[in-house]
């Protein structure tokens, strides 16, 4: 797809992978609505996207809520004139633990934000997507879905249905102006844990790989750009993933022994 002179929506987009995949695309010369529950990190986004490249619009928008999200597609035309692409960073994971130990409201909350803002962004976007000559709709899975990490086991079924869902949108899709891009980062820099409201996993010393999200961010708007597939994200993503098409058993083993040493 080419990038320039196109109007992105990109959820999430006030920090971590969100904000550097608004940069990345600006960058490349799109128009990009940048979305976000978190008004301050939008204005950073919006402070550090000033200067030469595409012309950026914030907005402070809930995606669970699916009447915003409506209002949010009116508004992104309003302002743009258009909308050729779409992509649905904003997640957030659930503390670590066992799935019998976390409560229905942490449950709800994971489906809420990871898959229906997900599917709400899809449900209010798509058409008009459909409607452009060139059109993109990305979606953030993630490495736990394509291999369960203990302690985040439902954070993994969530990301699980969207990797579903996306590859399914993609599969009725592939003959429509419509390239659909899913995406499965490992270990990122980010803020995650603090933006979702839970502790930080003690490693217990242990030096844990990770991909910045300036990294991230590049990788996944080369994704765009080159109507990929899957864009899996990090070493540790391709080596696991790589891993469980041998010996998904095995690999599975391996990785729970980690987890629970640490749990």
């Amino acid at each position: 797809m080419r990038i320039a002179g196109k109007v992105f929506v990109v959820t999430g987009g006030g920090n971590g992978m969100g904000r550097q995949v608004v940069l990345g695309l600006a960058r490349r010369g799109a128009r990009v609505a940048a979305v976000d529950l978190d008004e301050q990190g939008l204005a950073d986004t919006q402070r550090l996207a000033d200067g030469p490249g595409g012309t950026l619009s914030t907005h402070t928008v809930n995606v669970t809520d699916r009447t915003a999200v409506a209002v949010l597609h009116d508004q992104v035309i309003s302002v743009h004139g258009q909308v050729d692409g779409v992509v649905n960073i904003a997640g957030i994971i659930h503390r670590f633990a066992p799935f019998t130990d976390l409560a229905g409201d942490e449950l709800d909350r994971i489906i809420d934000v990871n898959f229906w803002g997900t599917v709400n962004m899809c449900r209010a976007f798509l058409p008009s997507l459909l409607q452009r000559p060139e059109a993109n709709l990305t979606n953030m899975s993630s490495l736990s879905a394509l291999i369960p990490f203990a302690g985040q086991t439902f954070y993994g079924a969530s990301k699980g249905a969207v990797k579903q869902f996306s590859e399914g949108l993609y599969a009725e899709l592939c003959d429509t102006n419509v390239r659909v891009v899913t995406v499965f980062p490992g270990n990122i820099s980010t803020n995650l844990t603090g933006n979702s409201g839970v502790e930080m996993l003690d490693a217990g010393g242990r030096k844990v790989r990770s991909t910045t999200p300036e990294v991230a961010g590049e990788k996944i708007v080369n994704g765009i750009a080159r109507d990929s597939f899957r864009v899996v994200v990090g070493t540790d993503a391709r080596l696991l993933d790589t891993l469980t098409r041998f010996s998904a058993k095995r690999t599975t083993r391996l990785v729970a022994k980690q987890m629970k040493s640490v749990l």
